[in-house]
């Protein structure tokens, strides 16, 4: 048996933001607008350690080497991107003969070209990896020998233990996540008010009720830009995480054996959940012509309360639009009431090197420096993560997230994205079918669960 399909645990997030977070509520950044300061940091003895080793090591500096990175994501809406424009800069300012070309895709079309560059051993030095099991996860990578082993890096003691384990496979470690993120539903306070919701919603009914009173008061309760299908993802995992995994948290593992299945309740609860928010008419209209960047848009102007999505689009959602308010955020309670609310969060996406580069040894001094603790790179990082930190000393840089970061500390209550644990293509084809319900076509949960079982026997072989 493969070692992945052994009883995995599961990311343990309790432990993993009590560890990584001091003091969240100390950095008063006004919400709905991005920090402009640095974040604290205090590095330990071993990250300071670190960094006078990473000091004292250069590259080879009697010939130019270029090294080139591969991202998925969309360029910083204002000011400089950082792995666009200041990660280049920062790389030749402390290595001169070192330059960084770096490419920044859209999600979907970085898995394509990212697969296929480093399949025909073309692939860039950097690239971006996921946790586990996810598509381009740590696993997939590491077993393909696309990814090289940087457990011989000095800065591990400064990473938590859980973000650290989610990006290796078989005791070696593969990427350096970014962080921890937490998927959940920002909102326009002054869309809420105006509705008269005066308390965010605790459970799956109260949910309802909330968004039933928006549409009342003419307005869009939520914007999804389904034309990129990849955003189901942000709600429906969500709603696994309280409908799913409570009752059974191994449920990921016992697919593995058989011993569960996606046409079980849990799973048909999820869908016909998500479902009912599209039947209902609670999530704008001609979501399938619409973009993930024009749904934003369409949140930034004031014209829908909610979207989906998580800690990592904070720039894009505080971005300045055609209306000004005040933004807020929650995890979208999947629960019955009188149940708790279980956030759905998990490590976060990570750079790793190509096992093939030609200047792996530079890439690698380039990491030294770059997550040393100190460093103008690392500072920088830090400054521009939107992820929340799991690197010792450091403290998020905007509150908005507070509220569900407490209750993950005090309850422990979450559970990792569902993809996760799935061979790459089952949340494919979860979007593709479920997508033919937004369409209007008669397909039903037990059509989408019973999809998703197909490809996930099929991958599980």
């Amino acid at each position: 048996m493969n070692s992945w399909k052994k009883k995995v645990a599961g990311i343990t997030l309790a432990s993993l933001a009590v560890a990584s977070l001091s003091a969240c509520g100390s950095n008063n950044n006004n919400s709905g607008s991005n920090s402009s300061s640095s974040p604290a940091a205090t590095p330990s003895a071993s990250a300071s350690a670190s960094a006078s080793a990473s000091a004292s090591a250069s590259t080879d500096t009697s010939k130019p080497v270029t090294l080139t990175m591969l991202v998925s994501g969309s360029k910083a809406a204002s000011g400089e991107d950082f792995e666009l424009d200041t990660l280049p800069k920062l790389v030749k300012e402390k290595f001169p003969n070192v330059s960084l070309e770096v490419q920044k895709l859209p999600d979907d079309q970085y898995y394509t070209a990212v697969k296929a560059k480093l399949a025909s051993g073309e692939g860039p030095d950097y690239f971006l990896v996921f946790p586990k099991l996810a598509n381009m996860g740590a696993i997939e990578v590491a077993k393909a020998g696309y990814a090289a082993d940087l457990s011989d890096l000095s800065f591990w003691d400064n990473f938590s233990q859980s973000a650290k384990n989610d990006m290796s496979y078989e005791g070696k470690t593969y990427a350096v996540s970014k962080g921890m993120d937490i998927l959940g539903a920002y909102y326009n306070k002054d869309l809420f008010d105006k509705a008269g919701i005066t308390e965010i919603p605790k459970d799956w009914p109260s949910f309802l009720a909330a968004a039933d009173k928006l549409k009342a008061a003419g307005i869009t309760p939520i914007t999804m830009g389904d034309k990129d299908p990849w955003v189901i993802q942000f709600g429906m995992y969500q709603l696994a995480a309280n409908s799913v995994y409570p009752s059974d948290p191994e449920f990921d593992t016992k697919l593995q054996t058989g011993e569960t299945h996606f046409s079980d309740a849990g799973w048909i609860k999820t869908i016909n959940q998500y479902k009912e928010l599209y039947d209902k008419g609670y999530v704008s209209k001609n979501s399938l012509g619409m973009a993930s960047a024009q749904a934003m848009q369409q949140f930034v102007d004031g014209k829908a309360a909610m979207i989906f999505t998580g800690t990592w689009d904070l720039p894009g959602v505080t971005a300045k639009g055609a209306a000004d308010f005040e933004r807020g955020f929650f995890s979208l309670p999947g629960n019955d009431a009188g149940q708790p609310v279980y956030a759905s969060a998990s490590t976060a996406a990570g750079y790793a090197i190509n096992a093939k580069s030609k200047n792996l040894d530079v890439a690698k001094q380039v990491f030294e420096y770059m997550f040393d603790g100190q460093s103008p790179l690392f500072q920088a990082w830090a400054a521009s993560n939107t992820s929340i930190p799991v690197y010792t000393g450091l403290k998020p840089n905007n509150d908005m997230f507070n509220d569900v970061l407490a209750d993950i500390q005090s309850t422990g209550h979450a559970y990792y994205f569902s993809n996760q644990m799935w061979p790459a293509g089952v949340s494919d084809v979860m979007q593709t079918k479920f997508s033919e319900i937004i369409g209007g076509k008669k397909t039903t949960a037990e059509d989408v669960a019973k999809a998703m079982q197909a490809k996930y026997d099929e991958l599980n072989k």
